[in-house]
């Protein structure tokens, strides 16, 4: 089930093209699976053989594995509704400021189309509670909506929502086996040593906002194992993963590109080029990705910690994402 061709890659990868490890997942219609375990959970300081059991940060695999998921099960408990504006659930949003943000709805910050920017480094603010409080006053640069910029802002913002319509914080959230919020260390795979943080991160999310705000929030902070994510891409494809209705509409094409939840197949997709027009799919800045091919019926997982021990690599893990989707697909029959 998986292809010499891609066993070939990811092994010359972790051997000789300078990525530390690699655990690819593939799964079928049938609820067939398949996986792979190469290299190195740790390079340095000391050497750490990766296996299955070792928990990735998962990076913005957050966005479309929690978030979006969580608000579309809010939807279907009919606790909110996509085209719900912002400043229903967040009435303080930009308070006393003549500002779109408040009218701007659920559906076009899954979407990407609020026109929120696309970064902002938060962790330099100050502490997470002066963080949380400025994300709801900056004034950003609003962009009219509709064009599809990636944002991290306005996942972080769809964050607060499902704090605010669930009363708690989303790390007291219940997640699936094989996911979670709180790794433990000694089971995870190492990232960055972070410049910013001045030691070497395991078991501590790697993006620098989510870390700022206690390590969760509504655009990073989830860890995995293969297994675990593999079983959302199997659910994915099999379906189960949100109730028909809201899987249905999270699958969709909702704006260009993409659906709710994931970035469609286009030219210059992460998961190849010989995918079938609708498949979809998403990735994480740490190595991480998932997609599903539903015409093919396959779906996989390649979680990688290419940042190790640093981000500042020349190693090409796009083009190893795309050659691992079109060897998988190539070898549909």
């Amino acid at each position: 089930m998986i292809p010499g061709a891609t066993r070939t890659l990811l092994e010359t990868a972790t051997t000789a093209g300078g990525l530390p490890g690699a655990a690819l997942g593939v799964v079928d219609a049938h609820g067939k699976t398949a996986t792979l375990v190469l290299g190195l959970a740790q390079r340095e300081p000391v050497t750490i053989p990766l296996t299955e059991d070792h928990a990735f940060d998962l990076a913005s695999l957050t966005k479309p594995l929690f978030t979006a998921r969580e608000v579309l099960r809010a939807v279907a408990a009919g606790n909110l509704d996509l085209d719900d504006d912002l400043g229903r659930y967040l009435p303080e949003l930009a308070w006393m400021q003549d500002t779109p943000l408040r009218a701007r709805t659920l559906r076009q910050l899954l979407t990407h189309t609020a026109g929120l920017p696309a970064w902002a480094p938060l962790y330099t603010w100050g502490d997470a509670a002066t963080i949380r409080a400025r994300v709801l006053q900056e004034p950003w640069a609003m962009k009219e909506p509709g064009e599809v910029v990636y944002s991290d802002v306005g996942y972080m913002l769809l964050g607060r929502v499902l704090e605010r319509i669930h009363g708690r914080s989303l790390r007291e959230f219940t997640l699936d086996q094989g996911l979670t919020f709180t790794p433990d260390a000694a089971q995870s795979v190492s990232t960055e040593r972070c410049a910013w943080r001045e030691r070497l991160l395991c078991g501590e999310v790697h993006d620098e906002n989510a870390g700022a705000l206690g390590g969760v929030s509504g655009h990073a902070g989830l860890f995995g194992t293969l297994g675990g994510v593999l079983r959302q891409a199997e659910l994915i494809l099999r379906g189960g993963w949100l109730p028909p209705a809201a899987q249905d509409a999270a699958l969709r094409p909702a704006a260009p590109g993409r659906t709710l939840t994931f970035v469609q197949a286009q030219p210059g997709w992460s998961g190849g080029s010989l995918a079938s027009p609708h498949a979809v799919g998403h990735t994480g800045f740490t190595g991480t990705g998932l997609w599903v091919d539903h015409a093919r019926r396959l779906g996989w997982v390649l979680l990688t910690n290419r940042v190790h021990p640093t981000r500042h690599a020349d190693f090409d893990i796009q083009g190893l994402r795309r050659a691992v989707g079109n060897t998988l697909l190539a070898s549909v029959e």
